[in-house]
């Protein structure tokens, strides 16, 4: 029932370009998803050309890669950006970036990822690692295509896809960590909801995770976090960001609400004016990507 909800709510969202910009749903469609009165953190405006290539510095590289899929039966693609210096002999952290309902390994490319992260290392502001960008829809056809509200249970089908397969393809075929403190997920709209679910549900695999604009997939604060003291004890890093003009501002609002009232360190800043947005995910990547590995 829950997945049947989620679609009728995404399939009443205004008309556009999924590719380009995920749908922005407003208030109200889904149980829960209205906004609560919070108190924000600090918005600190991003500094000009954050996301634009900067000639003169060092650059990372992006590739694609293919894993075989035992939860989907398939073989996979994920997209990765290596850091600058990538070095084979090195070990690095790996942040798990995760795509809206309407994308797919490619959407974040949208974001300029790896223009954003050869500028904080460019200035030292961010700690080397590896980013992985996968598809989120776990079935056979995982294109983003024909009804892809359809395709809702798909994400939540991923769960198994990240920890049982590619988790450990990446730890198998890259020099990455194998600790929960060398892991960090994160995602936009529909992938913002499921890093909330998947990192907050498996605090052995993820110690930072966070949202950007997350969807009505986001399970409530008490699902997320049934154990406070756990959570305290686990979570190193729960941040989020949503447009102020974005109707799924209340998905994130509910959960910064939760997290207030049991002292559990949480951050959500609401990005002035902007509705549901690369303007606010880019902001999102660039502020998160400084905060973890530290």
């Amino acid at each position: 029932m829950k997945k049947v909800l989620f679609a009728a709510a995404v399939l009443m969202a205004s008309a556009g370009s999924i590719s380009a910009q995920e749908p922005n749903i407003p208030m109200g469609m889904f149980g829960g998803m209205q906004q609560i009165d919070v108190n924000f953190d600090p918005y600190v405006e991003a500094p000009a050309g954050f996301d634009q290539k900067r000639e003169g510095i060092k650059h990372g590289q992006i590739i694609d890669i293919e894993y075989k899929s035992t939860t989907v039966g398939t073989t996979r693609k994920a997209t990765v950006y290596l850091p600058v210096d990538y070095d084979k002999n090195k070990t690095y952290p790996t942040l798990y970036l995760l795509h809206g309902i309407g994308g797919d390994e490619k959407e974040w490319l949208q974001g300029n990822p790896a223009e954003i992260m050869d500028n904080l290392y460019a200035d030292g502001k961010a700690a080397p690692m590896i980013i992985v960008m996968p598809n989120g829809r776990a079935q056979v056809n995982d294109r983003a295509e024909g009804n892809v509200y359809a395709a809702a249970g798909a994400f939540e089908k991923f769960e198994g896809d990240l920890l049982v397969d590619l988790i450990p393809y990446m730890e198998a075929n890259f020099p990455v960590g194998k600790d929960k403190m060398q892991r960090a997920i994160a995602g936009l709209s529909m992938g913002g909801g499921q890093s909330l679910n998947f990192g907050l549900g498996n605090m052995d695999k993820f110690a930072y995770i966070g949202g950007f604009s997350s969807a009505p997939n986001t399970r409530t604060p008490q699902q997320l976090i049934p154990d406070v003291e756990k959570t305290k004890a686990e979570i190193k890093v729960l941040w989020m960001v949503c447009g102020g003009a974005d109707g799924l501002m209340g998905n994130s609002s509910r959960l910064k609400a939760f997290c207030d009232e049991n002292n559990v360190p949480c951050t959500l800043i609401k990005y002035p004016e902007e509705g549901h947005n690369f303007v606010v995910w880019k902001y999102g990547l660039y502020n998160f990507a400084q905060l973890i590995f530290k």
